[in-house]
């Protein structure tokens, strides 16, 4: 699991609330903070268990062998009206998500509700291409929040990735596993690009690139 905070650059997203939000949990008054479908970048696990069981889901955990501070934690959004099904992927540090990742299926219709909900709240930018995918990103005071897009297996896949960077700096100030990797997402790019989160899964893939020990 540390394997895999590693290079992360957490790369902060959470999407706004859509049909789902009226049943979202309520998110602290931090006016930095984003959001997604009631997940909310930096958020404790107890708040995205909630989240989940609102929606007759639940969060998984199991913590890192090598850093009991690290969990990973899978859960899903199951398929609603208009909604497709959405997996969840969290890698917390002290019980803070640090990078999440919201990913499933969608039409075109769901894909433009997606992009249309994070360009209202955080303001239009320019669609980036990085080989076969589509980015839309947005960086907050050291957190950042990211739309990718493509096509796979004839099926058009999205996610979007949350990631906290002030949880990822204090894990790299205080831990030894932490500090060695600290250079890898102590400032969050806002440049979309490669080199701005190098670990976060691509479209349609909630897990990690590597195992996690």
């Amino acid at each position: 699991m540390v394997t895999a905070l590693r290079a992360v650059v957490f790369a902060g997203l959470v999407f706004l609330p859509s049909q789902r939000s009226a049943s979202a949990v309520k998110a602290s008054g931090d006016t930095t903070a984003l959001e997604f479908l009631g997940f909310r970048a930096g958020a404790r696990l107890e708040e995205l268990n909630l989240r989940l069981r609102i929606s007759s889901g639940s969060l998984r955990c199991r913590q890192s062998r090598a850093d009991r501070r690290v969990s990973e934690c899978r859960g899903a959004l199951p398929k609603g009206k208009g909604e497709p099904r959405v997996d969840v992927w969290v890698s917390a540090i002290d019980s803070l998500a640090g990078v999440m990742t919201l990913s499933g299926k969608v039409d075109s219709a769901q894909l433009g509700n997606w992009q249309d909900t994070l360009q209202s709240r955080y303001g239009k930018v320019v669609t980036r291409v990085q080989g076969t995918q589509r980015m839309l990103q947005w960086v907050r005071r050291g957190r950042m929040i990211r739309l990718t897009w493509r096509v796979e297996a004839g099926a058009q896949v999205a996610s979007v990735s949350l990631v906290d960077g002030r949880v990822l700096d204090n894990w790299g100030r205080t831990s030894s596993i932490g500090r060695l990797n600290k250079g890898q997402h102590s400032s969050l790019n806002p440049r979309v690009g490669p080199d701005s989160c190098p670990q976060c899964p691509p479209a349609g893939s909630p897990a990690p690139r590597s195992p996690i020990p």
